[in-house]
């Protein structure tokens, strides 16, 4: 049995910018930042991004306690753990599941790209490719790229500068072939 965890809603408002019962005091009356009752908006309209609606005043987020983010370090481990003796114990000739690491992650994000570009296509079947997928793993490890600047081995920059370039051929092929086949009319006789 996966241990019991606790959530605690600490937002202010809730998904129609009503501010939530309890945090104000009673002597003060409650204020409403434009941002809040923007993203409630948003959030009440169904819209995928808030941010389109932003003002240019920033909502703070609460960051957790080091209280909270230790406990729910530690309950996440031993909830994994569990997770991995229950695998084990239904399945008792497999590996272990490997640690996460850097190279790990890479790999993921190269193969989620290239699967989106049509990689993995069983002989004689056309490739699903999703081109707007695509290019957002990619962008993706080039916000890793960004952001790891000077914290790498030389091997984990390599792996990242290598996993890019082929990705990024790749999607310059594709896209170089989509717009040529958008430029030529089509064939006679044969269906759009």
């Amino acid at each position: 049995m996966i241990g019991k965890t606790t959530v605690t809603d600490r937002r202010k408002f809730t998904a129609e910018g009503e501010l939530r019962d309890g945090t104000a005091s009673e002597s003060s009356p409650p204020t409403v930042s434009p941002q809040a009752t923007v993203t409630a908006q948003a959030v009440h309209a169904g819209l995928d991004e808030p941010d389109a609606l932003a003002t240019d005043e920033e909502e703070s987020i609460p960051e957790p306690t080091a209280a909270e983010s230790a406990q729910q370090r530690q309950d996440y481990h031993a909830s994994a753990r569990r997770l991995d003796d229950m695998f084990h114990k239904a399945n008792p000739g497999q590996p272990p599941v490997p640690a996460m690491n850097f190279d790990r992650l890479v790999q993921s994000l190269y193969m989620t790209a290239a699967v989106q570009m049509g990689a993995g296509s069983a002989p004689n079947e056309q490739p699903r490719i999703d081109i707007l997928g695509a290019r957002q793993s990619i962008d993706m490890l080039s916000v890793l790229d960004e952001k790891t600047k000077g914290n790498l081995s030389e091997q984990e920059r390599r792996l990242l500068q290598n996993a890019l370039f082929d990705l990024r051929m790749s999607f310059l092929e594709i896209t170089n072939a989509i717009a040529s086949s958008a430029q030529r009319p089509p064939q006679a006789g044969k269906p759009h």
